[in-house]
């Protein structure tokens, strides 16, 4: 047995969600999809299991992609748990990425808006002999962004 699926976004939890929506729509060209969102209520509480959760924020549509391709989905709770330390090696989602012209010039752009560096630009060889460089980077919120290009 399978499930028919079509993948649609991947959700950030935001501290402020217009200034990392304002930081991925900066740098790396995401598209704002309207309308905002803004829920609360019974409903939401239900679905999220947080009794009194009110969430707001936005779809940002990702780079390379038509209007009907997926977006990456920033909400703020009007209440946050405390984040756990950038770590690339905890179990769980781990990082979003980008394909980029240039890896350096990408980090540096990432580093000037207020992200931070997480280990070194690297390139690895695959076994086909393929080329990718890459590097860890964070957005403002210490959300992992991998930068890569390939060269064949």
């Amino acid at each position: 047995m399978s499930i028919s699926a079509k993948y649609v976004h991947t959700n950030l939890i935001a501290m402020d969600w217009h200034a990392l929506a304002d930081f991925y729509q900066s740098l790396f060209h995401c598209v704002p999809v309207p309308p905002e969102r803004d829920y609360a209520g019974e409903k939401l509480e239900a679905g999220t299991g947080l009794p009194g959760a009110r969430m707001r924020g936005a779809h940002l549509r990702l780079p390379g992609y038509d209007d009907h391709g997926p977006t990456l989905e920033i909400y703020q709770y009007n209440f946050l748990e405390a984040r756990p330390a950038t770590a690339v090696n905890r179990p769980g989602f781990g990082h979003i990425a980008f394909s980029v012209d240039d890896v350096a010039d990408a980090q540096k752009q990432v580093l000037e808006a207020g992200g931070h560096a997480v280990g070194e630009i690297v390139t690895l060889q695959t076994t086909t002999g393929a080329q990718v460089t890459w590097c860890y980077v964070t957005d403002p919120e210490g959300n992992i962004i991998e930068l890569q290009a390939w060269k064949n």
